[in-house]
């Protein structure tokens, strides 16, 4: 009788070791993988150094000369500097501006988050789908369109408002062309088209506010406007602070509808710092004084975010 030997198996090679070593990245796929990340990040950082920190550089470099592109840059080191902070005109667009953004920031935060709160709490899905997007959509349009349109809504002869007002008997208010009327007219179409993004991250912070959070807040004795104050107020500080920051940065460099809507009129009691940048450099051809400007702009920008950076470590809570 023949017996028949099994095939011997051939010994099994352990397959962690192996595994990895076939898994890991050689040196030659290492430095290709970081060439082919410079190359899709190459657009991006070329873009940024050739229209953001080049331009920055040369306006800080550039506040050092007078220049008026005709003749070459003469240094005057700190010249521009002294005769912008004498030049009553600056001072008055700086006071301007800083009035705008008091009321135009306390305003748009006011408003958007009283329309998120409402919007969140007493609407149903779909009408705060449709509220969402129609309170955001004047954000997406042109601001010099939009200036365009009110200014002649505004205008005192044959504009729609004052139309209305003469409905109730009310006479024709000279919008535009009185210092408090244009002003208050710039604060509200500015408001109007740019209350819409506070809006969203409002709506954003109240629907991170747990649902058991307000329902423990009524246990207590929480109710209507209470249970806002001590509950959704504080903990959408986070989202208060970034909205914040983003509306008074904006607002600081508006531009565009005191432009359109007053041309810094009537005098200077619409006139901002963006604009008086505008002017030096495009219309007197002063870019040392222009770039000065912008530097002491840019300075008091920097002061403000970081004083309430600074400040929200005592008023900003998180959960």
């Amino acid at each position: 009788m023949s017996t028949t030997t099994p095939p011997r198996e051939r010994p099994r090679q352990a397959a962690g070791p192996a595994t990895e070593t076939q898994h890991q990245p050689t040196a030659k796929s290492r430095h290709s993988q970081r060439w082919l990340a410079w190359i899709f990040l190459a657009p991006t950082i070329l873009g940024m150094g050739l229209f953001t920190l080049i331009p920055i550089v040369a306006s800080v470099v550039l506040a050092f000369f007078r220049w008026d592109i005709i003749s070459a840059p003469t240094f005057v080191g700190f010249d521009n500097f002294s005769e912008v902070v004498q030049d009553p005109t600056v001072r008055v667009s700086f006071l301007n501006t800083i009035v705008f953004v008091v009321v135009a920031v306390a305003l748009e935060l006011g408003l958007a988050l009283a329309l998120a709160i409402m919007v969140q709490e007493k609407m149903p899905a779909w009408l705060r789908v449709f509220f969402r997007s129609a309170f955001f959509f004047p954000l997406i349009l042109s601001a010099a369109s939009v200036s365009i349109f009110m200014r002649y809504l505004f205008n005192e002869q044959f504009g729609v408002v004052n139309w209305f007002l003469s409905l109730v008997g009310i006479p024709a208010v000279p919008w535009l062309t009185t210092p408090g009327g244009s002003a208050a007219v710039v604060i509200l179409v500015y408001v109007w088209q740019n209350f819409g993004f506070s809006f969203l991250l409002f709506i954003g912070g109240l629907a991170s506010i747990s649902v058991e959070t307000y329902e423990a807040a009524s246990i207590d004795g929480a109710t209507g406007w209470r249970k806002h104050l001590h509950v959704t107020l504080p903990l959408l500080s986070p989202t208060t602070l970034v909205a914040s920051v983003m509306a008074i940065i904006s607002a600081l460099q508006v531009f565009d509808q005191p432009y359109v809507l007053t041309r810094g009129g009537p005098g200077d009691s619409t006139r901002t710092a963006v604009m008086v940048i505008f002017e030096s450099a495009f219309q007197r051809l002063e870019f040392g004084q222009a770039s000065a400007v912008g530097v002491l702009l840019t300075l008091i920008i920097m002061a403000i975010t970081a004083a309430q950076f600074r400040l929200s470590k005592r008023f900003v809570f998180y959960q």
